[in-house]
């Protein structure tokens, strides 16, 4: 069996389709039991902000069965998180100059009990914060993206980025919302 560095990008969106679930509230568990060992791992590094972020942060709507979290740093500890990071495990998906992304519990086999995706940020870098506020405190607004995604998840099925893509204008729309609403919640 090929390692998951050797597979095609179509192979991997074959072995870890697009598929979601019902709310889980262990999703909350998840997060904080991966929160406390990426605060271990990236020590001496002085972690700004670590959140948990995406629909499995939403309670009651539908989700992927992964927990994204936020890991936001200083720019000067950005390369020393990142190759933390790397040497603990976490598999490096995208690296630009200020943000990487990361997963956990992808196997040969498939999705294992527990994923996570890792988004690392710099100071400043965290638009998801305002979007998931803003679905936890409009429950309408959370059900009519729990209802874009369910519309999408099997046309995209397989295609992980075009289903990214396609939510797209609603995420920014919702976001610019929230940024006008809270301001500098988080600055």
């Amino acid at each position: 069996m090929a390692k998951l560095s050797e597979m095609t990008i179509a192979e991997l969106w074959a072995l870890f389709p697009i598929f979601l679930v019902a709310y889980k509230k262990e999703w909350q568990d998840y997060y904080q039991e991966e929160k406390d060992i990426l605060l271990g791992t990236i020590k001496p590094v002085s972690c700004l902000r670590i959140a948990h972020i995406g629909s499995t942060a939403v309670k009651g709507i539908y989700a992927k069965n992964i927990v994204d979290i936020l890991l936001e740093v200083e720019q000067d500890d950005f390369m020393l998180c990142l190759s933390k990071l790397k040497n603990e495990g976490y598999i490096l998906m995208d690296q630009q100059s200020n943000r990487a992304s990361f997963n956990k519990g992808y196997s040969e086999q498939g999705f294992l009990e527990k994923v996570y995706h890792i988004h690392l940020r710099v100071k400043g870098d965290h638009d998801e914060l305002y979007f998931r506020d803003y679905l936890l405190e409009h429950e309408d607004v959370a059900r009519r993206y729990e209802a874009l995604k369910l519309s999408l998840w099997k046309m995209f099925e397989h295609d992980r980025d075009g289903y990214t893509n396609a939510k797209r204008d609603f995420i920014l729309d919702i976001t610019k919302k929230a940024k006008e609403i809270y301001q500098n919640r988080y600055e």
